[in-house]
Parts: structure tokens; C-alpha cells; sequence
């Protein structure tokens, strides 16, 4: 990225950190609330596609120490004079920036109804409107639940192992949509994130949810950790099939994806079980939204299926 670049993002050369304590590390100086809530903002996101700190500089094309200035609250000067622009307006910055949201007044009569609800209230307002648009609601509010179950949760919750005996004992089809993704893109799933980006990879992950919906009237499904970083694919998810969030600890994912042999960048990292707790952290809030959880490091395999098996078995209303 050319230094123009950079100085016109606000992550000059001769940025400096800042502490989590509110101050500026460098001069004693205060921090910005607004640039402080944008970093934090920053970190929240980054955590929910998985990143480390390096990945995102990497991908963003600056630097890693950039990267943490913004994070920890430096900002960009030029942010806090369009703020400042938005605030004469009397309008909001994403406003200012053209977010759909605010490109129509029936946009705008909806965001100043939703605004300050609580999650409950938006989240009868999401499946009220998903009924509305025919793209379903969610299974909790239907008379009878959708027999395709999907696992989510982070890599190492247990997805495929546990996702493979439930398919064998209700008798279903076993849908690894990790699987299914090399499939249609004739590659490895790294293969599809290196040569073609992640845009390239949301769509075939859409696509295989998409089609593993369309395809089987009753499975179960194991789901990729951060399809629910995509909005709409999760959305397809909720509306259509009755959905568990396997849980686990942050030391026993760790451990799990380390016996599968898998040694990426993250999993080698010498931040790695901080990062780990970040993409955990942002995360959790989507996971969460799943009907059902199941905490999968609190017992051992067995007895961790025999409650998986009674939970679905119950919600599906099939005799145990």
C-alpha cells in the first residue's frame, strides 16, 4: 500500500500505541471515546472472521503495528473530522458514509423503531419478518421443527464426531458442509481462501447450504465455525433447520484441532490461545442464536452423545 495510502487511512508511519486504560501510552493524553469504540469495534470483527492481528494487517496491506494502533484507540484524525461533519448534519456517520440504512425514509422509520431494543424484542422482529418475506422463521416458533439438525460452533467442539453418531443412531444422512465446499470448488478449503480470497469462499459456503437444504428433507449437518460470520447464510440456517451450539473451552479446542494434525498459522501462534478466546469472544453472540447448546468439554465423548442424542431426539419429538 502506497504512503499516500496509508496517510490518508490515518495509520501513518509515526503512529504510537496506546494502552487499554483510555490514555495515550505516548503523551498522557486521553483517548478519543469514538476512536476508542472503533478500535473495539475493529478487534470484535477480527475476531469473528478468525483472524490473528498479522492476517488482518497482511490482508489489509499495513502494517501489524498499524494494525494495533487503530485497535487500541489512535484512530484516524480524518474519521473524527467526518464525524464532526455528521454531527453538523445532524445525522449519523454511517449515514454520512451512504449505509443502505439511511438511503430511504422507510429505512430510517425502521432503524428509529428498532433502536435501543433489546435483544429478545429484535429477535421476535427477525423471525416475524422472516415469515413475512417467505424466507422462513425460525423452527423455535414453527409447530413442528425441521429434522435437518446443524451442528455450530467453533472448530474442535466436537461438529464431526459427535455430528457422525447422531446421523448413525436417528438413522440420517451426515452432511460435513466443509466437505461439500471442496467439492464444488474442486480444491481445498485453503486452496479456495489463498487463490480465490474470502468472498469466493462465502459463496461456495452459501451454496452448500443452500443445496444441503434443498437436497435432504432430514440430516444432520456440520457446519464450517465461521459460517456465522455471514448474515444471510446464517439466516438460511436458522430458518430452515433446528440448530445446536457445541461448545467447548478454549484449551479443549485448542487441543482437539491440534490431534487432527491441523498446525495453521493461528494454531502455531505464540498468541494463539489469546486469539483464540478473541474469535471465541465475537463469535459467541452469533452461536448463541442457535435453539439449543451444548456445553461438549463438561463429560467425556459418551455421555456427551447420550445427551446430544436425548436433546435432538426430545426436540424432534422422536421416541428415544
Amino acid at each position: 500500500m502506497s504512503s499516500t495510502i496509508l496517510h490518508e487511512s490515518g495509520l501513518t508511519r509515526d503512529a504510537h500505541l496506546q494502552d487499554d486504560s483510555g490514555v495515550d501510552a505516548a503523551n498522557g493524553a486521553e483517548k478519543n471515546p469514538f476512536l476508542v469504540a472503533l478500535g473495539e469495534r475493529v478487534r470484535d470483527l477480527r475476531a469473528r472472521r478468525g483472524l490473528t492481528r498479522k492476517a488482518a494487517a497482511q490482508a489489509a496491506g499495513v502494517s501489524e503495528r498499524h494494525l494495533a494502533n487503530l485497535e487500541y484507540g489512535s484512530g484516524n484524525a480524518s474519521i473524527l473530522v467526518l464525524q464532526h461533519i455528521a454531527d453538523a448534519l445532524q445525522c449519523s456517520l454511517a449515514g454520512l458514509l451512504g449505509d443502505v440504512t439511511t438511503s430511504s425514509p422507510e429505512w430510517i422509520l425502521l432503524r428509529e423503531l428498532l433502536e435501543h431494543r433489546d435483544e429478545a424484542t429484535l429477535r421476535r422482529v427477525r423471525i416475524a419478518v422472516g415469515e413475512m418475506l417467505g424466507t422462513g422463521g425460525e423452527n423455535a416458533v414453527q409447530a413442528a421443527r425441521s429434522p435437518r439438525v446443524a451442528l455450530i460452533g467453533l472448530r474442535g467442539a466436537g461438529k464431526t464426531t459427535l455430528g457422525g453418531m447422531l446421523a448413525e443412531d436417528l438413522d440420517f444422512p451426515f452432511v460435513e458442509l466443509s466437505r461439500e465446499i471442496e467439492k464444488f470448488a474442486g480444491c481445498s478449503i485453503a486452496e479456495i481462501q489463498g487463490l480465490y480470497g474470502m468472498n469466493a469462499y462465502r459463496r461456495y459456503e452459501r451454496r452448500a447450504v443452500e443445496e444441503a437444504i434443498q437436497i435432504y428433507p432430514e440430516a444432520v449437518i456440520a457446519t464450517p465455525g465461521g459460517l456465522v460470520s455471514d448474515p444471510a447464510t446464517f439466516n438460511l440456517l436458522l430458518a430452515h433447520c433446528t440448530t445446536v451450539w457445541l461448545q467447548a473451552d478454549a484449551q479443549d479446542h485448542m487441543e482437539r484441532v491440534r490431534a487432527q494434525g491441523d498446525f495453521r498459522p493461528m494454531a502455531a501462534s505464540k498468541e494463539a490461545m489469546e486469539d483464540l478466546r478473541h474469535i471465541l469472544a465475537g463469535r459467541a453472540a452469533f452461536y448463541s442464536k442457535a435453539e439449543f447448546s451444548l456445553d461438549t468439554s463438561a463429560q467425556p465423548l459418551e455421555p456427551t452423545f447420550a445427551a446430544l442424542r436425548e436433546l435432538v431426539r426430545t426436540a424432534l419429538q422422536m421416541p428415544g
